[in-house]
C-alpha cells in the first residue's frame, strides 16, 4: 500500500471469512487501484457472528503491513477498531465486506458477519458493501470473474455515496452472470438445527449446523435473481422500524395521548 493521499478515498476492507480468505485476497486486489486500503480483518473465520461486538474479551490486533490488521475480534469489531484506534480516528470514506465464500440472501443477512461489517460502517454512516459470492458444484468461488463489477460499482459508490444509514448487499451467482438486478431481502430463510453427537469420551455434544427452506419465489427477491443467474444487489437500511406496526400499536392504546 502506498502512502496515504489526501486526494486518493480511504477505502475499509473487513469480511469474516477471516484474514486469509481468498475472498479478501481477490477484494483487495480488485480495490487497490481505486484508493487507499485499510484492511482490517478477524484473526480466524467469523461466520455467524452477526453484529456481535466483543466487550468481555480483550482484543488483539498484529499489525501485519502499513494498513494492514489482524484481529481477535468480529468483522462489527474489526471495523470500529479501524475507524476509531487503528487510523486516528479519520472516517473512511467507503467499508467494503467480504467477498464471502457463500450467499448471504434472505435471512441470511441476519446472521452474517460480511452483512454486519458492512451494516457497522453504514452505523457510522460510511457508504458500505457487502459482497458475496455463490459456491460451485466443485465447491469452489471463481472471486476474480467479479472484479470488474466490483471496481464499477465502488467507484459509483466513492462518487454517489448512499443515504444515511444505507449498505448495498451484494451477492453473486456461481456460474457466469447474465445480468444485474436490484432486488429486496428475499424470504429464502436459513433455519439453524442442532445435531447431536457423542465424543471419544461418551459425553454428548451440539454441533450447529444449517438447513435451507425452500424460497417462497419473489420475483423480486435476491435469491430468485440468483437462481437466475443474476447479480443480486439490494439495498439495506440500519433503522428496523417496521412502520405500519407501529402505527397498529397506536390502535392498542399503547401510546400517549
Amino acid at each position: 500500500m502506498s502512502a496515504s493521499s489526501p486526494t486518493r478515498p480511504r477505502i475499509l476492507v473487513t469480511n469474516d471469512d477471516g484474514y486469509d480468505a481468498p475472498g479478501l485476497r481477490a477484494l483487495v486486489e480488485m480495490l487497490e487501484p481505486l484508493g487507499d486500503l485499510v484492511v482490517a480483518a478477524p484473526d480466524r473465520e467469523q461466520s455467524g457472528s452477526s453484529h456481535a461486538l466483543t466487550l468481555e474479551l480483550p482484543l488483539r490486533v498484529t499489525r501485519v503491513g502499513d494498513g494492514r490488521f489482524r484481529i481477535s475480534g468480529t468483522p462489527t469489531d474489526c471495523v470500529h477498531l479501524a475507524v476509531f484506534s487503528l487510523t486516528g480516528g479519520r472516517l473512511p470514506d467507503l467499508v467494503v465486506s467480504g467477498i464471502n465464500r457463500g450467499l448471504n440472501v434472505g435471512d441470511d443477512v441476519i446472521y452474517s458477519g460480511t452483512v454486519a461489517g458492512a451494516m457497522e460502517g453504514a452505523l457510522l454512516h460510511v457508504p458500505s458493501l457487502a459482497l458475496s459470492a455463490a459456491i460451485d458444484e466443485r465447491g469452489n468461488v471463481d472471486y476474480a470473474r467479479h472484479g470488474e463489477f466490483v471496481r464499477g460499482l465502488v467507484t459509483q459508490l466513492l462518487e454517489r455515496g448512499l443515504g444515511d444509514g444505507v449498505l448495498l448487499n451484494v451477492n453473486f451467482p456461481a456460474t457466469a452472470p447474465r445480468g444485474v438486478r436490484v432486488t429486496r431481502q428475499g424470504t429464502r430463510r436459513y433455519r439453524a438445527t442442532a445435531v447431536e453427537r457423542v465424543d471419544p469420551s461418551g459425553r454428548p455434544y451440539f454441533w450447529i449446523a444449517g438447513a435451507d427452506v425452500a424460497p417462497t419465489g419473489e420475483p423480486d427477491g435476491d435469491h430468485r435473481a440468483i437462481a437466475e443467474q443474476r447479480i443480486s444487489v439490494t439495498p439495506l437500511h440500519t433503522d428496523l422500524t417496521h412502520a405500519p406496526t407501529r402505527d397498529r400499536l397506536g390502535e392498542w392504546g399503547l401510546g400517549e395521548g
